[in-house]
């Protein structure tokens, strides 16, 4: 194995993030009917709240109560209230990517494993117990914890110190989304590999050291 760590993002790495899914599944139980075009609009509201998150403009917590505010309003309740629900509902429907428990058999005892992620606290216990996952990860760093996000390279500072600082060639760090995950992996002097399941185009600057389209096809190299 040419690795002593491998680090995971969590949203769409492992697990299946559908907010869609998850925000009908919370309204539903508010005894609201959410839909598509309502998705549409808090979208509109939420992905630039991720990006500020990401360039560390705004803060977690910011973004939790902004992006629930008018539906906070609108319900006479909080906002507070409403991302608990939420995360609540995510757990709820969480499901595994295809591969992902196969890999981490796999890869079980022939390298440490960990996770960083831009993902709140409140889903991730929850969400690795009830897949059947929370052995396999000796560390979970969760941004919201330690105040900065991917790609800053202090979440990976604060990473490879956690880990006991080993050598950056043995690293791999895995995930979905190109600027947080491979171009703030390979800014700290780590490898990466960028899980292109969607098959988008790669942004010209930002150069993964493997490059695939599913999970098998990561434990085909990393195991091959």
């Amino acid at each position: 194995m040419k690795y002593d760590w491998i680090l995971f993002d969590a949203d769409e790495t492992l697990f299946h993030f559908d907010a869609f899914k998850g925000m009908q599944l919370m309204f539903s139980r508010l005894g609201v009917d959410f839909n598509a075009q309502d998705f549409a609009v808090y979208q509109e509201v939420n992905q630039p709240l991720w990006v500020d998150y990401q360039n560390g403009v705004i803060t977690a917590s910011e973004l939790k109560h902004t992006r629930f505010q008018s539906w906070a309003d609108q319900l006479e309740t909080t906002t507070a209230a409403l991302n608990s629900a939420f995360l609540e509902a995510m757990a709820d429907i969480c499901t595994l990517l295809p591969g992902a428990k196969e890999l981490m058999e796999a890869l079980n005892g022939k390298v440490k494993m960990g996770i960083i992620t831009n993902g709140f606290t409140e889903l991730q216990a929850i969400r690795l117990e009830r897949t059947g996952m929370s052995d396999y990860f000796s560390h979970v760093v969760i941004s919201e914890e330690v105040g900065i996000a991917k790609p800053d390279i202090g979440i990976f500072e604060h990473t490879h110190n956690l880990i006991g600082r080993p050598e950056k060639q043995r690293v791999l760090m895995v995930g979905d989304n190109p600027h947080s995950d491979v171009l703030g992996g390979l800014n700290f002097g780590i490898e990466t590999c960028w899980l292109n399941t969607a098959e988008a185009m790669k942004p010209e600057h930002i150069n993964p050291n493997y490059q695939v389209r599913s999970l098998s096809e990561l434990q085909g190299i990393l195991l091959g």
